[in-house]
């Protein structure tokens, strides 16, 4: 089982050794911008989801640090993975950041999202961006899902 992959549940009559996939997994495999990055899905569960990704060179700006422009998509990456983890496809309605500290080349981010609740077709995600276990970013994100194709 990759690392990303969940246990299938016994109680849905899976086999417990099978994995099972999730929409989230099937999104982050088409995302072009978030794996052309090096962003790397670490895991995702129901409402919860966790990637990473390690500044290179070229993520730094004028100041000789992340810009936050990446660290926001690893959050935002983050945020899609949670908010699709159980279906319907989910999109941002918005979402917003604050910089707690900066990320230096060769740091490695983890950012883990979890859902805070969801109403209607509407939800609301935290994302904790970190380095080790020092905060580098908090993020907010909204969520919509997309009502059903005809």
């Amino acid at each position: 089982m990759s690392h990303d992959e969940q246990p299938a549940p016994e109680s849905a009559g899976g086999d417990p050794s099978a994995t099972l996939r999730t929409a989230a997994h099937d999104m982050f495999d088409a995302d072009v911008a978030s794996r052309g990055l090096g962003i790397e899905l670490v895991g995702v569960a129901d409402g919860t989801a966790q990637a990473r990704m390690r500044v290179t060179p070229a993520m730094l700006n004028g100041h000789a640090i992340a810009h936050g422009g990446f660290v926001f998509l690893l959050a935002d990456t983050a945020f899609a993975l949670a908010c699709n983890s159980r279906g319907p496809v989910t999109v941002a309605a918005g979402g917003e950041i604050t910089f707690v500290r900066p990320a230096h080349a060769g740091d490695l981010l983890v950012a883990r999202a979890t859902e805070r609740t969801r109403y209607g077709r509407s939800g609301i995600y935290d994302v904790t961006v970190t380095r080790d276990d020092e905060v580098v970013a908090e993020f907010r994100g909204r969520s919509r899902s997309l009502p059903p194709a005809d």
